[in-house]
C-alpha cells in the first residue's frame, strides 16, 4: 500500500466517523423536537385557538345583536 492510499483510507474513515456522528446527533436532535413539539407546542396552540374561537364567537355575537337593533330602529 502506497502512502497516498494509506491516507486515502485515513482520510475516509474519519469522514466516515464524522458522518456517523453527525446522524447520530440529527437523529437524536430530531427526536427531542418532536417530543418538544407534541408536548408544549401543540397543546399550547390548542389552548390558544379554543380561547381565540370563543373570543371571535363572542364578538359575532355582539354584532349580530348590533344590527338586528339597527333593523328594529330603521
Amino acid at each position: 500500500m502506497t502512502e497516498f492510499d494509506r491516507k486515502v483510507e485515513e482520510a475516509s474513515a474519519r469522514l466516515n466517523r464524522s458522518m456517523a456522528n453527525l446522524a447520530e446527533t440529527l437523529e437524536k436532535e430530531t427526536a427531542e423536537l418532536v417530543t418538544y413539539l407534541n408536548d408544549e407546542v401543540v397543546p399550547a396552540v390548542r389552548s390558544h385557538s379554543s380561547k381565540a374561537l370563543r373570543h371571535a364567537a363572542g364578538k359575532l355575537s355582539e354584532f349580530a345583536e348590533f344590527i338586528e337593533k339597527q333593523r328594529k330602529n330603521s
